[in-house]
C-alpha cells in the first residue's frame, strides 16, 4: 500500500539500511545534505511528495518526488527499496496519477530491481556516469578571458545552451541561488559555459559546453579552474560518462579522483 508521509524522521534506520546496501543505495543521497534535501525535507516543499510503501505495517520503499504539474514533468529525488513489488506499486502509482508526464529517475546501476522494471517500459537510458570528487588543489592559469554570465550574453548563452532536461538556460538564469554561470569569451563571442552550482557543502558543474571551433584549446578547463577557484572552500563533484577517457583524464589533471561506488545512470520515461 502507498502512503503519502508528511515525515521521514521516523524511518531514518530503514533509510540508513538501505543506502549503505551498494546494490541498492541511492546516488541521489549520497552524503547527509543530500539526504536531508532530497528526502527529508521534501514534505516541506509544495512541489515535492513523499511515498512509503508498506506490506501491511512493514515500510518496504520510501520514494521522494519533484512533481511540476503545469510542466507535466517529474523527478525521482530518492528511491529507496529492496523490494521489488515496492517499485512495481511506485510505477503504478505514477502511471495511474501522472499519465503523459515525462519522468527523470537517476539510481544506482547496480539497482537491479528498478532497471529491469525499467527496462520493460519505453525507456531512454542514458550512459552511466562515473562520479569524481575533487580531491586536490591544482594550480591553474590560463589566458582565456573567464567571466561570470552577464545579461548581455544573455541571447548567445540561450542559442548554444542544451536543451535536454529540465534545466534550460532561461530556468538557470532565473535561479541565481542555486547555479553560477561561467563564460568563456573570445573576441566577444561566448565560446562556452559553466553551469555550477554553489549552494551546497558539495557543488557540481551541472552543464559544460564549448562550442565546436574552441575546442581542445583549454576553455573547458580554463572555465573548470574558475569554477573550482569560486567554489572553494567547498567541495565539488562532478559526473562524467564512464566511456569519455579523455574527460576523465583531464578532470584527473584538475585534481578529481574517481568515487568508487557511487556511479548513476539516469532513465527517461514517458509514463
Amino acid at each position: 500500500m502507498l502512503r503519502i508521509l508528511k515525515s521521514a524522521d521516523e524511518y531514518m534506520g530503514f533509510i540508513n539500511e538501505i543506502n549503505s546496501d551498494p546494490d541498492f543505495s541511492d546516488p541521489m543521497l549520497d552524503g547527509q545534505e543530500q539526504i536531508r534535501c532530497n528526502l527529508l525535507d521534501a514534505p516541506d516543499k509544495p512541489s515535492h511528495q513523499l511515498w512509503g510503501i508498506f506490506e501491511k505495517e512493514e515500510l518496504t520503499g520510501l520514494f521522494a518526488f519533484l512533481i511540476l504539474e503545469e510542466e507535466s514533468y517529474l523527478e525521482m529525488l530518492a528511491g529507496l527499496s529492496r523490494n521489488r513489488k515496492a517499485y512495481e506499486e511506485m510505477l503504478f502509482y505514477l502511471k495511474e496519477n501522472y499519465c503523459g508526464f515525462q519522468a527523470d529517475f537517476v539510481y544506482n546501476p547496480q539497482n537491479y530491481l528498478l532497471h529491469e522494471l525499467l527496462c520493460g517500459e519505453k525507456t531512454e537510458f542514458e550512459t552511466e556516469q562515473q562520479k569524481m570528487e575533487l580531491k586536490k588543489d591544482v594550480p591553474y592559469q590560463s589566458g582565456h578571458q573567464i567571466i561570470l554570465y552577464s545579461p548581455q550574453y544573455r541571447e548567445q548563452y540561450c542559442s548554444m545552451h542544451s536543451k535536454d532536461g529540465y534545466w534550460t538556460a532561461e530556468k538557470v538564469i532565473d535561479a541565481p541561488d542555486r547555479f553560477r554561470i561561467i563564460l568563456a569569451i573570445e573576441n566577444h563571442e561566448v565560446a562556452g559555459y559553466i553551469d555550477v552550482t554553489h549552494k551546497y557543502d558539495e557543488n557540481e558543474p551541472y552543464d559544460v559546453f564549448v562550442k565546436e571551433e574552441y575546442r581542445r584549446k583549454g576553455y573547458g578547463k580554463a572555465m573548470l579552474a574558475k569554477a573550482i577557484e569560486l567554489n572553494k572552500p567547498k567541495n565539488m563533484m562532478l559526473l562524467v560518462d564512464v566511456d569519455k577517457t579523455a574527460a576523465i583524464a583531464m578532470y584527473e589533471s584538475m585534481g578529481f579522483v574517481k568515487a568508487a561506488g557511487k556511479n548513476s545512470l539516469t532513465a527517461h520515461v514517458r509514463l
